[in-house]
Parts: structure tokens; C-alpha cells; sequence
């Protein structure tokens, strides 16, 4: 028999977590390019109870226009959504203002969001040029762009600049640049079309389209024949689009279209062009380094390159010259380009350095060619094998670096590859029989899709399950290896696996709504963000190549000098080379061993790791802001209900007072409080049902009457003959029930222990009672005792009385404790707290608690908390797990210990390189840095560092709790 799903229907819209953004801008209004649905967020001043927001809504909800309207009077927030073409932004604003109430924070232009992939950017410097050449456009409000993720994101005015015309700007800057997407792009589907025979066929579809209700957007390639349609997922989805169109025209095809995945295509690309680069580079630079270094020191096997062509010409110059010169100008192309751009740019990079070292080499060696041509008694050293080898050098370096760097995203990669490609549509009657069962694409799935998941198969959407028991390994989303138990009426994550059981599932979110994807939008703005910690990176990095090259100069003069001058001996000198040579060489190797690179990725790529780790481990973190504030915590305050306990009452002993059967005291129970919605009465008939075993409810005949709700006592009626009250002392007193004091006693003992005491009594005489309690979770204890192994004291903060929150602080091992505090009490506790120096991460689950969680240096939300709650925190513990505290903790120490040593890698190359390569030791030991084992010294300073932050993959938890 199948079963129906449990709960009302509202409670499975929400998804289960909201999309969050790390990166915050000011004008809050954002919404997708196209036409369609708008939001709007703004801050209302004056708002002092609930019924304000309420009488605010209710106003904004008679424009006709606004689709919904929700004000928060905890914060003083309204987020409105609304169709522009009906209703503008200046009518809500005029409309809240009308009702007295004051609107800040808004703004009457809209902001539309972007994201573009970048391509060509090498350092930290590239990435601020990318910046304020975004910047500078009109039109543009924000721009971020993220080096490492090779990616920017733009907040724009629509009305005044387009993406195109964004790229554009940026690839006048000198860089490549391609639209990843503008709007939410989770809810898009791609169709491929044929018999298509004419642009009027392409915009009569589309004009379709536009008019088709749920349809937000449509874009059309009329080459490819492809069109790209946003939409609203509550009203039609992918499956429908497409019929749609194959309905149009009975000369129309039309089918799924599944673009390749850009960031991964452009990386292997990338990785592509770099090796193709680097073996070309060999094939000349092999062979010249045998001419310049190898034969010569082998007679006679290398004497026929000393032949002299012309006066002192010879044929291993020519030969020398003939290879290097392709290396230098084809190969090397990529580093003219790039100087070029920084340059008009008024910036330097290392494209400007290596320009600037090879250049030198090879235009010195092509005059010592000139000279030797027209000179009969010339005699010089050309350094054509410095310029060709320190080319190859940094491609290789780049090669092994691209390579380094898109395994830094592996643990995002496997997220988003967790959701199968296909599914199994179930088409049912009315009667809730299967009629067929087809096999789709997973993108075709559809709101309110009946799904099978055969054992072994992965879920492709959230969904809730209607039929069929199984356990479902959770372990790739949440990191608990441990296959959780689901039956009729529990929610399943897409990506997780069916262990076993045939299951079918109603789908409840998909696209962008369900967890999957919103872990992915919510770490890849993390990877995105750019961390406090790297601003001493961009600080160093505004001066880094001017000073490098001024240090190259003063290096030159420091040997050419002296050495003219005879200060230092000739015997300084080595063969075949003057003082201007060996000056020269010093100078190169000063250019080169220099890298700006290490520095720029140091930071961006531990957090690329760090975040995508954390997420396959249960814990979403918010950026590389919320990383490296949650190092510095030495104080985590704890809410109790939902946090530390389970936020769901449960009985936890039952006595009975009278000489009543425990069958017929459960069943009197059961009888009278499942016709309550109160918590604490669905626990009771849990329990009693439960103390019945597989004996079933006997109701004998009796029928519940009069049945009556004494607020804040308890509920009482007649069941059968029998006049029945369910309740605490209160109702016992009022309905006129002694209580003796074997009852008294229970209550006492009960409410030491932070225990709520539901009495029954029948006709008159209390037959026996429940003890009632909100359990701690089990890890609770061994989690604040680790934590203050770590140094970090716990307080626990509520807005229960105080005999339970002591009793439960002193179950988990809490000293300090705030209790009976309303929500902004809450946020004041912690601003005390940092007042007098503490670094303090909230931890809550509430809408009660989002004040404190963005009060808090750090906010963490428990994943199955309110989306309040989730969307104000700064870390998202998916499992509602409180171990994972201690993981958002230690991984965040982790990491910014791991950026502190890659800055260490980054500035000790080039702080023990530099003086090496200008010479320093070269008096006192004859070891000098030669420029093409400089330039391999570059490259491998930003190997060393992206290797670095991959060791974060490697990261395990500090503590795991075991039962």
C-alpha cells in the first residue's frame, strides 16, 4: 500500500539550504538580466513589534505587482518581489514611507550580477588591473575578481552596460574574457532545434516562449539553433519548455542541449597550451644548450663550431642565434603581449619582468653577433642559452603550475559531479498506480516528479520519499559515514546514494534550489572572496616589479662599476666574459629569480582547498573572511534549543501512581493527547505508543468528548465514562486533583533535572505521570571538553528559565550561562563579550538567533536550522552536528596557518633568491645564480606554493564523536 507524504505541503518548499553570497554589495537590489521577477532589499527604521511588519506587508501586497512581501521586525529588513512592468521600486518605496515608517538602504536603480571567466591573468597585479578596468566602466557598481578561481563577478545597472559590452572593457585591458552566466542560471534550460530554416522561425519561438507564464528570460543562437530559457521552477519547468516547442511546429525538433562545462574546458585548455608551448620551446632549447654548453666541452666532437664564417663569426653563433630567435619572439610572444598591456595599463607584472630579462640577454647577445661580424678581434660571450632556457623554464613552471591549480578545485569538481545524469519518471493515475516508467535526463525533472531510486542509485534532486524504506548514505554531502535510515514522509539531498531499498520520491527542489547546488553557489563565492590576509599580497605587490627592476639596475651598476674601475680582480671574471657581461648576468638573474606570482596565489588557492574541503566534510564556510576570523576565536556561545539539545521534546521515564495497567494508562494517554498539536503532547503519544510494543492502541470502543485546551496547564475530556486531565500541577490544582507527595517528589526530582512533568489524571486521582525533556545531543559534553583543550571557553545563551539552562549547562560541562534573554539580549551578551577583548563565534539554529550570529565575529548556523539562521551565519554546519564546530574551527587554524607558510615559501624565494642572484656570495664562494637557473627558481617558487595549499587536501577532523 502506498503511503502519502507526511506534513503539509509548505513545509517541503523550503529549500534546505538558502543560496548565500560571501561577497556583499551595497545596493542590495538584484535580480536577472532579462525580464521577469524582481527582488528588492531595504532596511525600514520605526518597526517595533510584529504587527508592524504585518501592516507592512499587508500594504505591499495590495500593489498590484508584488508578488510577495516579507519584512523581518528582528531586523528591520524587507525583501519584496515583484514584476517591474506592473509595479516600480519607487511605488514601494512610497508605499511603506505612506504608513509612516522611515526606508533606508534602498535604491531605485537596478543592479543586475554577472560572471565572467578571465582568462591570461598570471599575479595579483594582473587581477587588480582586471579590477579597475572594470571599475572604471560606467554603469559598473562592483566588481571581485578571484585570481585563483580565474573568474570576476559584477553588480551592473542593466539600463547603462550589458555583459558584452563588460567584456569588451576587459579584453581592451588585455585580457581574455568569457561569460559564464548573468542572473540565477540554475533554473536555465538549453534546447537544441531542427528544421530550423529561417531567422524569423528562431524569433518566433522565442516570442513563444516569452509569452509562456513562468518564463523569465529567453536568448537565442540563431547560428547553432539553440535556445537558453530561464525559468521559474514553481510554474513549468525544462520537460514542458520543450514539448512546448515540439508543439509549435510539427517541422520543429527539439531536444536537450548540455553545453560543456566552461571552467573545466578552459583549464585543460590552458594546461594544453602551456605543455604544446613548453615542447616546442625544447625542440630549440635542447639542441642550443648542446651547442653553447655540451659539445664545446668535448673535442674534437665540438670544435667544428668554433669555425670561424667571417672575422670572428663563428658557426655555433649563427646556429645559437638561429635557434634562440624563434623561442624569443614566437614562443615567447604571450610575454610582449602581456608587458604590452600592463604597461598601457600603468601597471608591471611578471609578463614586464621576464620581458625585460630575456630581452636583455638576447639583444646583448645579437650585438656581441654585430660586433663579431664586423670585428676581426672581437671577442665576446653571447648569452642566447639564457634567454631560450629561461623561457622554457617558466613554461614548464606554468605548465606543472595550471596543472597544481585545478586540483586545488577537485573537491568543488566532485561536488558538482555528485548528481546522476538520469532518472526514472514514474507516471501514476489518480489512484497512485504506475502507468509507465521512462527514463529522462536528470536536467528534464520537474517539481512535484514522482522518481524511482533503484538500490545502488543516487538521488538527482532533493526530494521527500512516499514509498518504500531504505537507508541512504549522506556521507558525500554531510561527511557521516554512517547510512541514515528513510521511510515515508523523510527528505533525501540529490547526490546521496541509495544503499538499498526501492524508494520513489516526490521531487521538491530542483536547479538551483536543491542543497547540492546551493553548497556549490555558496563555496564557489567563497573561492571567489577575497581574504583579509591576502591584502598584504596586493599591498607588496603595487611595488614588487618596479623595485625588482630598480634592484636589477642597481645590481648592474653595483658589478659594471667597480669592475671598470678595477676595484674588485679580474680573476672575479670568468673566461670569455668582461665585467659588462658578467654585470649583465647578475642583472638578468636579479629580473628573473624575482616572482610576483607566488605571492598572488598563496592566499586564494588555500582557501580554494580549505573551502572545498570543508564542504565534502559537512562544514560550508563563507569565504576567506569567515576562515580568518574563525582562527582567531576563543569563545564560542551556544544556544541551548536546537543547538545543544535536539529542539524536539521526548519522554524520557513514566511512573504510575495508582493501581491503573501501564495498557490502559498508555492507551488513556494516547487517547487524549493526539488530539493535540502541542510538542510536547506528541511526545507523550510517541512514548506510549512505543511502551505498548507490538501491542496496538486499543481504543475499546471509547470516544473522546469535551475535549477542552487549558492554556499553559493542559488539555482535559472525557474519554468514555472517564473524565480524564492531561497537564502540570496547574491543571491538577484547578480541576480540583489532589496531589500527594509521592506526586510532589516526582516533580521536584524532575525539575532538577531540567525535566517538564506531564501528569494524567482519571476521575479525580492522579494515576501516573511522564517526565519530559528536550535531550542534549549526545556529543554535546565531549565537544565542550574539547574545545576548552583548544583554549576556547563555551557560554551558553537562552531565553529558557533558569533551572533548566543551568541544569543543562552543568549536564555539558558549560560554567557560564545566560538565561531568560530575549533575541537582541542575545546580541548584547555577545557584544559585552567583545568588549572586553573576546573573539566570539555564535552558534544557533533560529530565527531568534540571527541577531547574535551577525553580531558575533563569526556566525555558525546548524545546517537544519531556519534559513534565517543559515543566511545571516558565516559557516553552515550541514550536519547539525556539533563536532563540526571544532572542524570549522581547526580547519580555519589549518588554513591560515598553511597561508602563513605559503607566504613563507613565496617571500623566502625571493628574499634568499635576490641576493644570491645579485651576486652577494659570489666574492666569497664563486657560486653565482646563472639566469636560466634563476627563471627555474621562479617557476618553482609558485609550484612550491600551490602544492603547498593541496596538502590541505590531506586534512582530517581533530575529533570525531563515537557512541
Amino acid at each position: 500500500m502506498r503511503m502519502e507524504v507526511n506534513g503539509k505541503d509548505d513545509d517541503l518548499k523550503t529549500p534546505l539550504l538558502q543560496p548565500s553570497d560571501a561577497i556583499v554589495i551595497d545596493i542590495k537590489s538584484v535580480h536577472s538580466v532579462n525580464q521577469g521577477i524582481k527582488t528588492i532589499t531595504f532596511k525600514i527604521g520605526g518597526i517595533e513589534c510584529a504587527s508592524c511588519s504585518s501592516s507592512i506587508e499587508s500594504l505591499l501586497l495590495d500593489l498590484n505587482g508584488v508578488q510577495s512581501a516579507i519584512v523581518s521586525p528582528l531586523q528591520g529588513q524587507a525583501v519584496v518581489k515583484y514584476a517591474p512592468e506592473l509595479v516600480d521600486v519607487k511605488a514601494i518605496k512610497e508605499t511603506v514611507e505612506d504608513a509612516g515608517f522611515e526606508v533606508k538602504e534602498f535604491t531605485d536603480q537596478d543592479i543586475a550580477v554577472c560572471r565572467l571567466r578571465i582568462k591570461g591573468m598570471m599575479c595579483t597585479s594582473c587581477s587588480e588591473s582586471v579590477e579597475r578596468a572594470l571599475l572604471m566602466i560606467e554603469g559598473v557598481k562592483k566588481a571581485v575578481v578571484g585570481l585563483a578561481l580565474e573568474e570576476a563577478k559584477i553588480n551592473y545597472d542593466p539600463n547603462v552596460i550589458n555583459p558584452n559590452q563588460i567584456i569588451e572593457a576587459v579584453e581592451d585591458s588585455g585580457f581574455g574574457a568569457d561569460l559564464i552566466g548573468s542572473g540565477n542560471n540554475g533554473n536555465k534550460v538549453h534546447i537544441k532545434l531542427e528544421g530550423i530554416v529561417s531567422v524569423e522561425d528562431m524569433n518566433g519561438i522565442k516570442n513563444s516562449l516569452e509569452s509562456l507564464s513562468g518564463v523569465n528570460d529567453v536568448e537565442i543562437d540563431v547560428e547553432g539553433c539553440k535556445v537558453s530559457v530561464g525559468y521559474d521552477p514553481d510554474v513549468t519547468g525544462g520537460r514542458s519548455l520543450i514539448q512546448f516547442v515540439q508543439e509549435l511546429s510539427t517541422h520543429y525538433q527539439a531536444s536537450l542541449f548540455i553545453p560543456e562545462r566552461g571552467n573545466e574546458t578552459e583549464k585543460s585548455h590552458e594546461i594544453k597550451i602551456y605543455r604544446n608551448q613548453f615542447l616546442w620551446s625544447c625542440l630549440f632549447s635542447i639542441p642550443l644548450l648542446m651547442f653553447s654548453m655540451v659539445l664545446p666541452m668535448i673535442p674534437p666532437y665540438g670544435n667544428w663550431l668554433s669555425y670561424k664564417l667571417h672575422n670572428m663569426l663563428t658557426v655555433g653563433m649563427v646556429l645559437r642565434w638561429i635557434l634562440c630567435t624563434p623561442v624569443q619572439f614566437i614562443i615567447g610572444k604571450r610575454f610582449y603581449v602581456g608587458s604590452y598591456h600592463a604597461l598601457r595599463r600603468k601597471s608591471a607584472n611578471m609578463d614586464v619582468l621576464v620581458a625585460l630579462g630575456t630581452n636583455a640577454a638576447y639583444f646583448y647577445s645579437v650585438y656581441t653577433l654585430i660586433k663579431a661580424i664586423i670585428s676581426d678581434a672581437f671577442e665576446g660571450q653571447d648569452f642566447f642559452e639564457t634567454s631560450t632556457m629561461l623561457i622554457s623554464f617558466i613554461l614548464l613552471g606554468k605548465y606543472l603550475e595550471s596543472i597544481a591549480k585545478g586540483k586545488t578545485s577537485d573537491a568543488l569538481a566532485k561536488l558538482t559531479d555528485l548528481a546522476p545524469d538520469t532518472a526514472c519518471l514514474l507516471t501514476m493515475d489518480d489512484s497512485g498506480n504506475t502507468i509507465s516508467e521512462t527514463e529522462i535526463n536528470s536536467q528534464l525533472i520537474q517539481k512535484n516528479d514522482i522518481l524511482k531510486i533503484f538500490p545502488g542509485a543516487k538521488f538527482p534532486v532533493d526530494g521527500v520519499v512516499i514509498d518504500g524504506h531504505g537507508y541512504v548514505n549522506e556521507s558525500m554531502i554531510t561527511g557521516e559515514a554512517i547510512p541514515v535510515a528513510k521511510s515515508p514522509g523523510d527528505r533525501v539531498i540529490g547526490g546521496t546514494v541509495n544503499e538499498n531499498g526501492c524508494l520513489l520520491i516526490k521531487a521538491t527542489h530542483i536547479g538551483s534550489e536543491t542543497a547540492l547546488s546551493q553548497i556549490v553557489q555558496i563555496v564557489e563565492a567563497a573561492q571567489l572572496a577575497r581574504a583579509p590576509v591576502q591584502k598584504l599580497a596586493d599591498q607588496i605587490s603595487r611595488f614588487f616589479v618596479p623595485a625588482v627592476v630598480a634592484a636589477a639596475i642597481m645590481t648592474w651598476l653595483a658589478w659594471y662599476i667597480p669592475g671598470a674601475l678595477g676595484i674588485y680582480p679580474k680573476s672575479w671574471i670568468p673566461k670569455a666574459m668582461d665585467e659588462f657581461e658578467l654585470a649583465l648576468q647578475f642583472g638578468i638573474s636579479v629580473l628573473v629569480v624575482a616572482c610576483p606570482c607566488a605571492l598572488g596565489l598563496a592566499t586564494p588557492t588555500a582557501v580554494m582547498v580549505a573551502t572545498g574541503k570543508g564542504a565534502t566534510q559537512g562544514v560550508l564556510i563563507k569565504g576567506g573572511n569567515a576562515l580568518e576570523k574563525a582562527h582567531k576565536v576563543n569563545t564560542i556561545v551556544f544556544d541551548k534549543t536546537g543547538t545543544l539539545t535536539f529542539g524536539k521534546p521526548k519522554v524520557v521515564n513514566d511512573v504510575i501512581f495508582s493501581e491503573i495497567e501501564m495498557e490502559e494508562f498508555c492507551n488513556i494517554a494516547i487517547a487524549v493527547e493526539a488530539n493535540s498539536e502541542h510538542p510536547i503532547a506528541k511526545a507523550v503519544v510517541e512514548h506510549a505508543k512505543s511502551k505498548l510494543s507490538n501491542r496496538e492502541f486499543q481504543n475499546t470502543g471509547s470516544v473522546v468528548k469535551d475535549f477542552t485546551v487549558h492554556p499553559g496547564a493542559g488539555v482535559g475530556c472525557k474519554v468514555g465514562e472517564k473524565t480524564v486531565f492531561v497537564g502540570n500541577k496547574k491543571l491538577m490544582r484547578l480541576s480540583n486533583v489532589e496531589v500527594d507527595v509521592e506526586v510532589e517528589d516526582y516533580f521536584t526530582e524532575n525539575e532538577k533535572l531540567a525535566r517538564t512533568c506531564v501528569l494524567v489524571a482519571v476521575d479525580g486521582k492522579v494515576a501516573g505521570g511522564f517526565a519530559v525533556t528536550d535531550p542534549v545531543k549526545p556529543e554535546a559534553g565531549p565537544v565542550v571538553s574539547f574545545l576548552r583543550s583548544m583554549n576556547i571557553d563555551s557560554i551558553m545563551v537562552t531565553g529558557d528559565n533558569w533551572s533548566t539552562a543551568t541544569a543543562i549547562a552543568k549536564e555539558v560541562g558549560i560554567e557560564h550561562v545566560f538565561a531568560e534573554i530575549d533575541p537582541l539580549g542575545k546580541a548584547d551578551r555577545i557584544k559585552d563579550l567583545q568588549a572586553r577583548g573576546k573573539i566570539v563565534a555564535m552558534v544557533g539554529d533560529g530565527i531568534n538567533d540571527s541577531p547574535a550570529l551577525v553580531a558575533a565575529n563569526v556566525g555558525m548556523a546548524i545546517g537544519a536550522g531556519t534559513d534565517v539562521a543559515i543566511e545571516a551565519a558565516d559557516i553552515v554546519l550541514i550536519k547539525s552536528n556539533l563536532e563540526d564546530v571544532i572542524t570549522a574551527i581547526d580547519l580555519s587554524r589549518k588554513t591560515i596557518s598553511r597561508i602563513h607558510l605559503n607566504y613563507v615559501w613565496a617571500l623566502g624565494y625571493n628574499v634568499l633568491g635576490m641576493p644570491i642572484a645579485a651576486g652577494v656570495l659570489f666574492p666569497f664562494t664563486g657560486i653565482r645564480l646563472p639566469p636560466w637557473l634563476a627563471g627555474a627558481l621562479m617557476a618553482a617558487s609558485s609550484i612550491s606554493v600551490v602544492c603547498s595549499s593541496l596538502l590541505l587536501q590531506t586534512y582530517k577532523k581533530p575529533f570525531t564523536y563515537s557512541k
